[in-house]
């Protein structure tokens, strides 16, 4: 196993921490990392710095590698929404979707400057106070379920206004941690979730990706 490779799964297993609630180890502890992980120190520096930090996981290589760059060459796909926003997404839209009508929505105020361009900030549930029906060609909800979005209203709303807001045959890309804490939710449950079709998606051939991660972030293809 590479150096980066390692470092990838330790990144993987800190985020699972977070993701099952385990209380962080002691500050001290972080100090090994530091040290001797492949790209640590970097990463903490540029988050400080408040720039782009590209996320070292498996779930965002599949996403990079795989997911971006078909939705990226789809010319029937010219506006897209991406849910979300953080110092790991900053670079998604000059990186992969320079040539798109390419927005973002996040409800954190502090989190805009890691938007695209043209950004919103609102939470999902809200999505029809500022964009009319029949709009995106292309929405992607990846890591905000579990992570905010977690009441069954919510959900409902959010999904709702994703399948109104999206045109006919439009494209929904759905991506969770697929583990207790970070499901607060049953998705059977979710009616508006249900109004979308599987779609299989050609670059991994199937409707429902789950990467090998320990947090089994999964990816689910949909269209309206």
């Amino acid at each position: 196993m590479t150096r980066v490779e390692r470092a990838r799964r330790r990144i993987e297993a800190r985020i699972y921490q977070d993701a099952i609630g385990e209380p962080p180890g002691e500050k001290w502890k972080m100090l090994v990392p530091f040290f001797t992980e492949h790209g640590f120190a970097a990463r903490v520096l540029r988050k400080r710095l408040g720039l782009p930090t590209p996320l070292n996981t498996t779930d965002r290589i599949v996403l990079e590698q795989a997911i971006f760059p078909h939705y990226s060459q789809d010319p029937a796909i010219k506006t897209m929404l991406f849910v979300g926003c953080g110092t790991y997404t900053a670079h998604y839209q000059r990186r992969f979707f320079p040539h798109k009508n390419f927005w973002t929505i996040e409800p954190d105020p502090a989190a805009a400057r890691h938007g695209a361009r043209q950004h919103i900030i609102a939470p999902l549930e809200e999505l029809e106070r500022h964009f009319p029906a029949n709009h995106f060609d292309l929405i992607i909800c990846n890591g905000v379920f579990g992570w905010g979005l977690d009441r069954h209203d919510q959900c409902e709303a959010a999904f709702a206004q994703c399948h109104s807001r999206l045109v006919n045959d439009g494209h929904f890309l759905f991506g969770w941690d697929d583990v207790a804490r970070r499901t607060p939710v049953a998705l059977e449950t979710i009616s508006s979730l249900a109004r979308f079709r599987q779609y299989t998606f050609p670059a991994l051939r199937t409707s429902r990706y789950v990467t090998d991660t320990p947090y089994r972030h999964t990816y689910a293809f949909y269209r309206k």
